[in-house]
């Protein structure tokens, strides 16, 4: 079982990054801030070693986007790129697809989006429609995505396409590298009412001709090599949940110390002191859960990861959208510009509840997996 307590080393890792997040603060510049954590690898502590990794897991890097995310300044890419493009490749990849991606992910020179959700298919990933088809010794990919992060900075993106079992004739899910300049590989800015760092967009793959070294593992193994990068994505969604409304929390307790309208200040009136007790309660609580799946997944426990990882997505994306609101309650009227920073936040922490699953497909998962309650779909 993993620690109550945190390491030493933990403890250290999490003071050097939230003084990183400190010097860069709320109103910080995305791209520096990656290669200012990239130089102090941050980035890559995840990754193997052999690789320009610092050699740790999904437990550190998941320590490293919280405490950046409590300072401010969250970095989404680090969900996407090292943890589960760098996860998927580093224990599935060939040694030359480890040798081309793994460093540059470490030390963040490269970085990959990663193309799973499509317009009809939601949460459903057994209807993604995406499909690649042998062509000699190539591959041909068709198929849309939408909501796919970053792709206009990313080197490449890691697809997931199906492909036709030869032995049932049915389609499963493989894995692709597919390279920003690739002949058919399009995408389209989706605008959003959600400011960041990290663009959204929609693809298009319209005949799109790979090698047969873009697919990363074994044809046959697609939904083990899938979900080996979607545990640390909901982990990593979790880490983004709790430092965001960390953050909100300590804009609100640090405005209820000071602000008097009456003759105390009004963190000394159990109305406003005891939702902000109830949302620290809850983010801790969360964060125990992450720190489960985390602990989980870098044991090797891949179907004791799955669960923890979407209760820990639950309860942070829950406990988030919480902070935030009390947050902002808390402040009132500057709750709402854009001086203390929260107003922002009122659309971002929704993005916990929604991405990369929604509360109810999680609902779902823990009706059916963990309490054995049948499906009515």
């Amino acid at each position: 079982m993993p620690p109550v307590t945190e390491t030493e080393e933990h403890a250290t890792l999490r003071t050097a990054v939230a003084a990183l997040g400190k010097r860069h603060g709320h109103h910080y510049n995305a791209e520096d801030l990656w290669s200012d954590a990239a130089k102090l690898g941050y980035l890559g502590v995840n990754l193997p070693e052999s690789y320009g990794g610092g050699g740790g897991g999904i437990s550190e890097l998941s320590l490293v986007l919280e405490e950046l995310g409590a300072a401010g300044c969250p970095l989404l890419m680090m969900i996407v790129s090292p943890a589960i493009c760098g996860t998927v490749i580093a224990r599935f990849g060939t040694d030359a697809q480890k040798q081309q991606w793994l460093p540059g992910i470490a030390d963040g020179t490269r970085t990959m989006a990663f193309g799973i959700t499509e317009p009809d298919a939601g949460s459903n990933s057994h209807r993604i429609t995406t499909t690649a088809r042998r062509d000699g010794d190539d591959w041909i990919l068709n198929g849309r995505k939408v909501f796919i992060s970053g792709v206009d900075i990313a080197d490449a993106t890691l697809i997931v396409g199906r492909t036709e079992d030869s032995r049932t004739g049915r389609l499963k899910p493989c894995l692709f590298i597919v390279p920003r300049d690739a002949d058919g590989f399009g995408r389209r800015r989706i605008e959003m009412e959600l400011r960041g760092a990290e663009k959204q967009f929609e693809l298009t793959l319209d005949e799109v001709r790979l090698p047969a070294d873009a697919l990363v593992g074994d044809e046959d193994a697609g939904l083990l090599q899938l979900f080996a990068g979607l545990n640390p994505e909901r982990v990593m969604t979790a880490a983004f949940a709790i430092g965001m409304g960390r953050f909100a929390l300590s804009r609100a307790i640090e405005y209820a110390r000071e602000r008097t309208v009456w003759k105390d200040p009004i963190g000394a009136h159990q109305a406003v002191a005891h939702p902000l007790a109830q949302a620290h309660i809850e983010l801790e609580l969360a964060r125990l859960m992450m720190q489960k799946a985390a602990f989980l997944y870098d044991s090797g426990d891949d179907a004791g990861a799955g669960e923890a990882a979407n209760m820990a997505k639950y309860a942070a994306g829950e406990a988030c959208v919480k902070a935030v609101d009390q947050a902002v309650h808390t402040l009132g009227g500057n709750g709402l510009t854009r001086e203390f920073g929260l107003a922002s936040l009122i659309t971002a922490s929704r993005v916990a509840r929604i991405a990369p699953v929604s509360r109810e497909m999680i609902l779902n998962y823990v009706s059916h997996q963990t309490l054995g309650l049948p499906k009515s779909y």
